[in-house]
């Protein structure tokens, strides 16, 4: 007799576990909340230091007052919609307000240097030099050609000195397994670190001082402010490369060393081609890094107030020593100049900046709005990259 089996019992289902809760986005109670907690701290900090005390000066009414509007924020929105959301906000307006603290001087700075430098910016500043021009003539008089060309001359030398020294290192430093990388990477960190007037002064006594009176080459020149600035480009551009070169997929390298190539073949047509618009990005960087240095050029182009194209020999302008000798001028028509000469400046690092923005910037989401798919080599792509008959096909021409 075979006795019935007794259905299973069920498991009992233990307690649901607590639904998480995820913090919204601040909503127009919560600004009306962070407006009435800076309104009564400020009331509440008024009252305690200038009725209940003597006071502690501005700027500690300001810290009080901000600490009090962090409480009184904290306790009202704890209350309103509970401790979690509380403290997401509450880190919020910290941060929001740390930003903002720290990007008033930089907006403040900006709007000092647009109104002194406006009125004298007109065509005739990209035109002409200061030839024929008395510190008795009017601001608008003469321009700063002369710092622009010099300026354009030895940044230009200095990139072509410091790209393949720091791509050649940032390869060195990513792709390769020698001891020496840390040594090397210690010396890029040090070289960061180092102030612009040593870079200056090491080319001053290092070529300058004993070889300036023979050979022009090595006297005060555009040549010479070059190899100082390198000096200073060298280490951004090297670190920020090799940032780049570790985003690339291990799994590009994989591939095209399983495929037969050489390890400097896998870097020259697989790695830099993948990584190019971050290459190009550190250069970006490491122009704008350079291209406002004063004190490196004071040891070496020494400035000259007329256009001299030929950077290997006599001493030549640039912008920031342009301005730094026209704000050290007593006539206020050179301190205008000088102003002038700042806006340009500050519109080339600024100009410079937002096309490195530009040129790092997220492409995925455009070719998801599209309906695009990445563009990510494939093996075939690799395998064409590789030495064979025929004219090879590069990552970065299949991508394009």
């Amino acid at each position: 007799m075979v006795a019935a089996l007794a259905p299973a019992a069920e498991p009992t289902a233990g307690p649901a576990p607590p639904a998480r809760r995820r913090p919204r986005e601040f909503t127009a109670v919560d600004y009306g909340t962070i407006g009435g907690s800076a309104l009564s701290a400020l009331t509440l900090t008024w009252l305690i230091f200038a009725r209940l005390t003597d006071g502690v000066g501005w700027l500690g009414f300001l810290v009080v007052a901000y600490v009090a509007f962090l409480v009184l924020f904290g306790l009202v929105t704890a209350d309103r919609i509970g401790v979690l959301a509380a403290k997401d906000r509450l880190a919020t307006v910290t941060i929001t307000s740390g930003a903002m603290l720290l990007l008033a001087p930089l907006l403040w700075l900006v709007g000092y240097v647009l109104v002194k430098g406006l009125p004298g910016l007109r065509p005739s500043f990209f035109t002409h030099d200061m030839r024929g021009v008395t510190p008795t003539m009017p601001a608008s008089a003469g321009g700063g050609l002369h710092a622009i060309i010099g300026s354009l001359q030895q940044v230009g030398l200095a990139l072509l000195i410091t790209v393949p020294l720091a791509v050649s290192t940032a390869v060195f430093l990513n792709e390769t397994r020698s001891r020496l990388r840390r040594p090397v990477r210690i010396v890029v960190d040090a070289m960061s670190g180092m102030p612009s007037v040593v870079a200056g002064l090491f080319i001053y006594a290092t070529f300058v001082i004993p070889y300036g009176g023979q050979i022009d080459l090595f006297g005060f020149n555009g040549f010479m402010a070059a190899l100082a600035l390198s000096m200073i480009m060298l280490p951004t551009i090297t670190r920020t490369v090799e940032v780049v070169l570790r985003l690339v997929p291990d799994g590009l390298r994989e591939a095209s060393l399983s495929l037969g190539a050489s390890r400097a073949r896998t870097v020259w047509s697989v790695v830099l081609p993948t990584a190019r618009s971050g290459v190009t990005t550190a250069v970006v960087l490491g122009i704008a890094r350079a291209v406002g240095e004063t004190a490196p050029l004071l040891f070496t182009a020494f400035g000259y107030q007329l256009i001299n194209s030929n950077p290997f020999a006599n001493p030549q302008e640039s912008l920031p020593l342009f301005v730094f000798r026209s704000i050290t001028q007593p006539q206020q028509s050179m301190i205008d100049r000088g102003f002038t000469g700042a806006l340009v400046l500050m519109l080339v690092v600024l100009g410079l900046f937002a096309l490195a923005r530009f040129i790092g910037r997220d492409r995925t989401r455009s070719r998801r709005r599209t309906g695009q798919a990445p563009a990510m080599p494939t093996g075939a792509d690799i395998f064409e990259a590789l030495p064979g008959p025929g004219a090879p096909v590069s990552v970065a021409q299949k991508g394009s």
